[in-house]
């Protein structure tokens, strides 16, 4: 596929996130718009020509629905900060809304119709009423085949001697990530030693991220000493529920050279962003990421092995075990060695959730995809501090979203390249 137009990241933020129990969905939007602003060096954001507006939580959780980035945007506008009669439009798809809001402003710059766009999720997930947060998130699957989920779960579960738990008071999309990874034990000898081994690294990366939700160690012996969720996924191998928001300002080669020379040098190039759509698959097929990725390196023309850094969606620590083996870091059913052999830790050959990654970082579902952007691009322009890459000239982000049979519903790959 060949490009249309160069397009750059020109700002990026994310607050931290965490439970934000004294800020409305307005407030984290102004943040996290003020903080991109700032961070692009805009007064104001007079040159946004389009906005995509990422929101899973606001219809669920808390009764506003259908105009969500609308809502959260016109204060902005009244303050002189968003401009007056640009559009809005409000995108949804699971954990990878914040991607798709991402590849939506970047298609803006790619095709000419914008110079300037702005991609934002903003989420509050954290809820008094746990009923209410269960169902949200259940949402994530199709309500209307549920019993098909289940039914498929319990094969996989028979395969691999296992029995298939869900119900009441659970959440689905840990069980069949549980589900997943323990049938990756069966079938390939990963151990749960190795998914603890993944989220402690996770953990002590978290430990170096002032915008993470947890920002603690927490070393092997403990992650497998919590609290059982859902086998073998302890919590500490699960992403918390949290608020907060992130975003981007992209924007044209044009636009880039009129800005000033320190904007300019911290500019990060996007080389391709790609999405896929999941399916009813066998357990044992390659999931969507593999096709997202491999369509991604292509457009992008580089190689696995040319990526220095990358976020990958761990909702659960398994996730980076199977992700890094959709992404070819490491050959099928390696994953679980390959974490432990210490390739994917901060000074490895491919350091992946520099950020602590979802389990530390936190997961603000509709955010999440554009903290991961943001990590990214913060790695690129060697602004990471305690958790810096050396050299990270190309790094690349995995986000997920929903659940279908044994993969997501959607999946959102991107690669960036310093300047």
């Amino acid at each position: 596929m060949k490009m249309m137009r160069d397009v750059y990241i020109l700002g990026a933020y994310s607050t931290r996130f965490q439970k934000w129990l004294d800020k409305s969905m307005k407030a984290l939007t102004h943040d996290t718009y003020v903080g991109v602003l700032e961070d692009a060096g805009m007064k104001n954001g007079r040159d946004i020509e389009f906005a995509w507006f990422g929101n899973c939580s606001m219809g669920t959780l808390w009764g506003q629905d259908i105009i969500r980035g609308h809502v959260c945007m016109s204060p902005l506008v009244e303050e002189g900060l968003f401009p007056e009669r640009v559009p809005i439009i409000n995108v949804e798809g699971a954990c990878a809304t914040a991607s798709m809001a991402f590849h939506a402003a970047w298609k803006d710059i790619l095709s000419g119709q914008c110079e300037v766009s702005l991609a934002m999720g903003v989420d509050k997930f954290y809820h008094p009423d746990m009923e209410k947060v269960l169902f949200a998130y259940e949402q994530g699957i199709d309500l209307s085949d549920k019993e098909r989920l289940i039914q498929e779960y319990e094969v996989v579960a028979e395969e691999c001697g296992r029995k298939f738990e869900f119900g009441p008071g659970r959440t689905i999309f840990m069980d069949t990530y549980a589900m997943q990874a323990c049938w990756h034990m069966w079938k390939w000898g990963t151990t749960q030693e190795q998914i603890a081994i993944a989220a402690s690294k996770n953990h002590y990366c978290g430990s170096l991220n002032p915008k993470a939700q947890y920002q603690f160690e927490v070393p092997v012996e403990k992650v497998l000493d919590d609290y059982m969720v859902s086998y073998p996924l302890t919590r500490s191998m699960c992403a918390p529920i949290g608020d907060g928001g992130a975003a981007v300002i992209l924007c044209s080669e044009d636009y880039l050279k009129s800005q000033p020379p320190e904007i300019q040098k911290r500019a990060v190039k996007v080389l391709a962003s790609t999405m896929s759509s999941g399916k009813h698959r066998d357990i044992s097929e390659p999931s969507l990421s593999q096709w997202a990725s491999e369509k991604a390196y292509k457009m992008a023309d580089i190689k696995t092995k040319d990526v220095d850094v990358a976020e990958v969606h761990d909702a659960t620590s398994f996730c980076e075990i199977y992700q890094v083996e959709m992404l070819g870091f490491c050959p099928m059913g390696e994953g679980g060695k390959f974490i432990e052999s210490g390739a994917t830790k901060l000074d490895g050959p491919i350091p992946i959730n520099t950020s602590g990654g979802l389990v530390s970082k936190g997961h603000p579902v509709g955010s999440t995809g554009l903290s991961m952007i943001y990590e990214i691009i913060t790695q690129l322009r060697g602004e990471a501090d305690a958790r810096q890459v050396d050299n990270a000239r190309i790094g690349l982000t995995e986000n997920g979203g929903g659940v279908i049979s044994t993969e997501e519903f959607a999946c959102s790959i991107n690669i960036f390249q310093k300047t």
